[in-house]
């Protein structure tokens, strides 16, 4: 049953989809059941269900098919281990997925106060801000942000056609050698702007991975911020078991 702390129907999405990752929710033909019985199962109304239902079909997680019902729409999925640093569109080759970018936005500006503290740098310091949606076909699954400082890159350090990857264009260059990245890990809600470029509902879950992109000599060359739809990826990180035991 579904809790009345959030939107009936916003609720009612996260729990139908939480059954279709499961497999409780799916039949053997990929079918889901009916609106009836989703209503009753949720204890919920029908018109729930259907504003629930409509709202995955936005997401492409199901395919509603007039006269026979409800199916999990099969989705590209990256796996993708946090624990090796390579570029989203490396991960995706890598997984058989085919992405495409979206022309980018950039832009040199002053960094925000947040940034500049994110990038250990002074406030007013010019960066260069590159945002992209990535698409799988014509469906949006991820919305990328970088900010970099100018005195590591330029916009006549990129491509005029450029359409991949930050780290790639760093990873290309001899005078940069790169140490690690520190990850957040958060669950975030689209607001309106992230909504319109997803194509996703308002208030609809995403995964958001916060990073510093560090040099060997401990600057911070790049900050960004991601947002991936869920359904289409599944990040994991491999944990080892310590050397030492508890006596």
């Amino acid at each position: 049953m579904v809790r009345r702390t959030l939107p009936l129907a916003r609720q009612a999405a996260q729990e139908i989809l939480k059954g279709i990752e499961s497999g409780k929710l799916v039949r053997a033909n990929g079918a889901l059941p009916s609106e009836t019985e989703l209503s009753q199962r949720f204890a919920v109304s029908r018109a729930t269900i259907r504003d629930a239902l409509a709202q995955l079909e936005q997401r492409g997680v199901i395919t509603r098919r007039h006269g026979a019902g409800t199916f999990v729409t099969p989705l590209p999925r990256l796996d993708a281990g946090l624990e090796e640093l390579v570029s989203l569109e490396t991960l995706a080759r890598r997984s058989g997925l085919e992405t495409q970018m979206s022309e980018p936005s950039i832009v040199e500006r002053v960094a925000t106060p947040a940034e500049a503290e994110q990038l250990h740098v002074a406030p007013e310091t010019r960066v260069l801000a590159i945002a992209r949606v990535i698409r799988t076909g014509a469906r949006p699954i991820a919305y990328l942000i970088d900010v970099v400082p100018t005195t590591i890159l330029t916009r006549a350090d990129l491509a005029r056609n450029f359409r991949g990857s930050v780290l790639d264009v760093f990873l290309a260059r001899r005078d940069l050698a790169l140490s690690h990245s520190r990850t957040e890990i958060h669950i975030a809600s689209a607001d309106a702007a992230l909504a319109r470029k997803l194509r996703l509902t308002r208030g609809a879950p995403l995964h958001k991975l916060v990073a510093q992109l560090f040099a060997r000599d401990g600057r911070v060359v790049d900050y960004s911020t991601s947002y991936f739809v869920p359904g289409y990826f599944s990040f994991h990180v491999i944990r080892r078991v310590g050397t030492s035991s508890a006596v």
